[in-house]
């Protein structure tokens, strides 16, 4: 047994010498260590590695920079590291100390990664790449990675190399100035996700920006201009407010019943925010509030959209004890500077859930407006802003609102779409008789379920808001 084993030993240890010396009869410059010690004219495993962290959503934002900073040297060299699965699980200096024992991570194409950078727009993103070049006629190595939780790496970053600390630290702070002066998020619509991995492994998805008249928005009269100039008309006077020292951050408040149009108010809000950035959160994504409120500040002019805000803000007196995330909400609206052109827009179905201290504090939410049930007037014009280019007479429209008090916005809507499904279920043209059909089996006691789920009927209304109620006594 023992020289069975010797014997195994001595073939073994014969493997390994050939191996390395099969590594090392590779062309210079074809390995990693070989490659930056040349460029660096230093020995590359003794040159400390400085990492710079990237916020996921700043990824894109990172390479536009890279491919700008390296490419102002037109002698920039970008490369890819080989060698497996251990590249990833590898620091670039744990790649270094390692190649020094045996040689192994061998230049590569660069790895890609395709990001959005709008609605309708991509970028082949460095994943994984090695940047060379010259700054001010210093070397200079980047090692860009993108976040691979698989590998346990959260979020990306890049991982520099220079012959002085002094030039690493320079290269980093004008890294640093323009990602903070330039962005692709800045002036569009995002909403921000959940990943497979959690919060801070997620990224951003892009919106086209909705195109919402106010004649398409079906509020009692001067609702919608005054939530709109408190969203976007206070910020074109902010040189008057910054005057004064008055407050330029300002929060408002949507509650009402489901399907009263409060997310249409905010679209029709999307739709003229020209120009500001706009950071949508709904469901799980409240969790990034405290990450919204940086990127609002540093995007600015910002709206934080929190719909359905009642889900993380219920009010303690019920005995559900804290909320953390009411908590960073809170943190988040009062972190911002008082001169930040940021608009908090929260919505809500349980105004009676919210706690009192989100709503009612002034810097966190100055306005409270209710989005009411629609009265006569409003849901005629609903139902001819939902039947334009069907001939239904006016009359028929006016009998069909009479009938239909207490229902919403998104009730109107249905009971259009029923007529035309009726009509084109008999092949005929649509006529007032679908309508009144319509009318009659959606409001008809066995419906009951299906207006509750749009918004009308059996629920109560919601209780005024101890505020700034706006809108007139009717509604």
């Amino acid at each position: 047994m023992d020289e069975k084993l010797g014997k195994f030993i001595d073939d073994f240890a014969q493997l390994v010498q050939l191996a390395q010396s099969t590594q090392h009869r590779m062309p210079e410059g074809t390995q990693l260590l070989a490659t930056l010690t040349e460029h660096l004219n230093l020995p590359a495993a003794s040159v400390p590695v400085v990492i710079e962290q990237i916020p996921p959503h700043r990824f894109v934002d990172a390479d536009i920079q890279m491919a700008e900073l390296a490419g102002e040297d037109p002698e920039f060299r970008l490369v890819g590291i080989g060698g497996g699965d251990q590249r990833h699980h590898q620091s670039l200096s744990d790649m270094l100390q390692q190649a020094q024992l045996f040689p192994q991570f061998p230049l590569a194409q660069p790895d890609y990664a395709n990001l959005a950078v709008g609605p309708e727009e991509q970028r082949q993103a460095v994943a994984l790449g090695l940047w060379l070049f010259r700054r001010d006629g210093k070397p200079v190595a980047v090692l860009q990675r993108d976040a691979n939780p698989r590998y346990g790496r959260q979020s990306p970053c890049l991982e520099v190399l220079a012959g002085t600390t002094e030039t690493a630290a320079a290269f980093l702070a004008e890294f640093r100035r323009r990602m903070q002066h330039h962005s692709v998020l800045k002036g569009q619509i995002i909403s921000l996700v959940i990943g497979e991995y959690g919060p801070s492994a997620a990224g951003v998805t892009f919106h086209a920006k909705p195109a919402l008249a106010a004649s398409d928005v079906i509020l009692p009269a001067g609702l919608l201009q005054k939530v709109s100039d408190h969203a976007l008309g206070i910020a074109e006077h902010r040189d008057t407010l910054n005057q004064y020292g008055q407050h330029l951050k300002r929060g408002i408040l949507l509650y009402g019943q489901p399907g009263t149009g409060k997310t249409h108010t905010v679209r029709h809000l999307l739709s003229r925010s020209e120009g500001t950035t706009a950071i949508l959160l709904s469901g799980g994504s409240l969790a990034r509030i405290a990450e919204a409120a940086t990127m609002a500040r540093a995007l600015q002019p910002s709206i934080v959209v929190l719909e359905d805000c009642d889900l993380i803000a219920e009010d303690r007196s019920f005995g559900h004890g804290p909320q953390p995330l009411l908590f960073e909400v809170l943190d988040a609206m009062d972190g911002l500077a008082s001169d930040a052109d940021v608009a908090f827009v929260l919505t809500t179905n349980r105004v009676d859930m919210l706690e009192r201290a989100l709503a009612q504090r002034p810097g966190r939410v100055d306005l409270a407006v209710e989005i009411p049930l629609p009265a006569q007037t409003e849901r005629v014009a609903l139902l001819q802003l939902y039947s334009r280019g069907i001939g239904f007479s006016a009359g028929a429209l006016e009998e069909a609102a009479a009938r239909t008090e207490g229902t919403t916005a998104s009730f109107a809507r249905e009971l259009i779409r029923r007529a035309v499904v009726a009509a084109a279920l008999t092949d005929a043209p649509v006529g007032d008789g679908h309508l009144q059909s319509a009318v009659a089996d959606l409001m008809a006691d066995g419906e009951a379920l299906t207006r509750s789920l749009l918004g009308s009927g059996g629920g109560a209304p919601a209780p005024a808001f101890e505020g700034h109620r706006s809108g007139s006594g009717a509604y």
